[in-house]
Formats: structure tokens, sequence, C-alpha cells
């Protein structure tokens, strides 16, 4: 076999390799996109912009630290490789922030009342087993009650607006999820034991219209619910009839209980309830 004709058997022999690697290991579009989809999103140009989305959004630069959905994913957002440039984290944290300015729009105006259920808590028999418990005791017990009762208030919809001693004052837009939020407290409550002792939580709630000043909220009606939660007794939810008149009775083992007190319309009518489930 001539030299002429070998050669032209290798050549032939590397372009066939060279077609079948080609086959072997194709090109990558999805690749090529992610690569690409990177660098934009650290591109200068592109940050610089989304970077300014974000400063035009409301709230722009404030860190969330609250518990709502909404703060955990900007939390979530800027702890996304917040030491590299990014503008798909400056345009998620934009996006937040008008979420959130549109949420804060729907809400009343706090600088006059607010329809709302006001929530009471405190505990039955606390103060003659806090004279013989040491203050270490009393500490631990305040602090894992107060920790539950804000953990249940929270998750239904509500704002703990104080501690006081033993007990709490929440606000609620929805009676419905005030009374709920009520009962899972109190089972709550039920479960702790600090030494010798388990805590018996009532509460009492009314709808009113509160008026918010600051941080607090004062009126007739938020004296009211203390009023009704003085009158309940341990492990019960007392509510008056204008929270019940805002829920479906049905879903609820009503009881009327006798009622009165000092300060509080004479026609006023409480009950005890009982969710259904």
């Amino acid at each position: 076999m001539s030299a002429d004709v070998i050669m032209i058997i290798i050549v032939n022999d590397e372009r066939r390799t060279d077609d079948a690697d080609s086959d072997i290991v194709p090109a990558r579009p999805l690749s090529r996109a992610s690569e690409l989809l990177a660098r934009t999103d650290e591109s200068q140009t592109a940050v610089r912009a989304a970077q300014l989305a974000r400063r035009l959004a409301p709230v722009e630069g404030r860190l969330p630290t609250g518990d709502r959905t909404s703060d955990r994913v900007a939390r979530l957002l800027n702890d996304v490789r917040p030491d590299r440039p990014s503008a798909i984290r400056e345009l998620g944290l934009a996006s937040v922030a008008v979420w959130q300015s549109l949420v804060e729009r729907r809400r009343p105006d706090p600088s006059g009342p607010i329809p709302a259920t006001i929530l009471f808590t405190d505990l039955v028999g606390f103060s003659s087993w806090a004279l013989r418990a040491g203050d270490d005791q009393v500490l631990e017990l305040l602090r894992e009650v107060n920790a539950a009762c804000d953990e249940v208030i929270r998750a239904h919809g509500g704002q703990v607006v104080k501690t006081l001693g033993d007990g709490t004052m929440a606000v609620f837009l929805e009676a419905g999820e005030a009374i709920t939020a009520a009962h899972e407290a109190v089972g709550a409550v039920s479960a702790i034991v600090v030494g010798d002792f388990r805590p018996a939580l009532r509460a009492g709630l009314h709808t009113g219209a509160p008026r918010a000043v600051g941080s607090d909220f004062l009126g007739v009606d938020v004296n009211i619910a203390a009023r009704v939660c003085d009158a309940a007794g341990g492990g019960e939810v007392y509510v008056s009839d204008s929270a019940l008149a805002q829920v479906d009775v049905d879903d609820y083992v009503i009881k009327r209980r006798r009622f009165k007190a000092k300060g509080v319309p004479r026609e006023l009518q409480v009950f005890r309830v009982f969710p259904r489930y």
C-alpha cells in the first residue's frame, strides 16, 4: 500500500473520530442559558437598574425584622450570596416592598377608632402560687406562658399589644380568629408545668372600636374586654355578644353566663364559647 493511500486513510479516520466526538458531546443550550443568566445577574448595568427599582419601591432600604411571611421572604433573599451583587435579589426585594405597601394601604387608619376584637388573658391562681414560689420559677412560668400565647396569637393574625404581669392583651381584625386563638392559648398553657404548678389560663373577648394611641389601644371597649376576662374561670373563654355577632354561631357551643361589672353597659350579654371541633 502506498504512503499516499495510508495518509488518506489516516485523515479519513481522524475526520470520523471528530464527527463521532461531536455526536457524543452535543451542545448544551440550557447550560449556556444558565451561564448567560448568571453573567447578566451580576452585570453592573443590570444590578444598577435593579437597585434603582428597589429605591423607587416603598420602604426602601429597611431590612424586615417582623414575622410576616413577606418579612421572612425578604430575609431569605438578603441571605442569598450577600457578598456578591445580584440583580435578581434586588428585584425580589423591591417586589416584597411593593407587596407590603399594598397590604399596609388596606389596613384601617391607625389615628382613629379601629374595628377590632380585643382579647385579654390572665392566669387563675397565679398570685397565691407566686408568693410561695421562688423568683426563678415565677420568671420561668411567665416566659413560657407569654411565649405560648404570643405564638398562637400571631398564628391567627392577631397583634400582641402588651403583657400585663401574668396576662396578655391582643387585638384581632377577625373575631373568629380571636376566639380560636383564645381557645388554643388556653390549651397550650394548660400543658405547661413549672415546679408543682400547672397554670390555668382564662380569656375574655369583646368586639368594638378601640382607639390606637402609639402602640397601645384605649377606650371603653378595651375596659369591657378586660371585665369579660375577669368573669371567666380557669380554662374558660368568655365572649361578649358583640364579638359573637361577628361569627357563625353554628361553629360554636354557646352557653350564656350571668354578667355584671362596673362601667359595663347593662344590656351587654356574655357567653362561654366552645368551638365545635
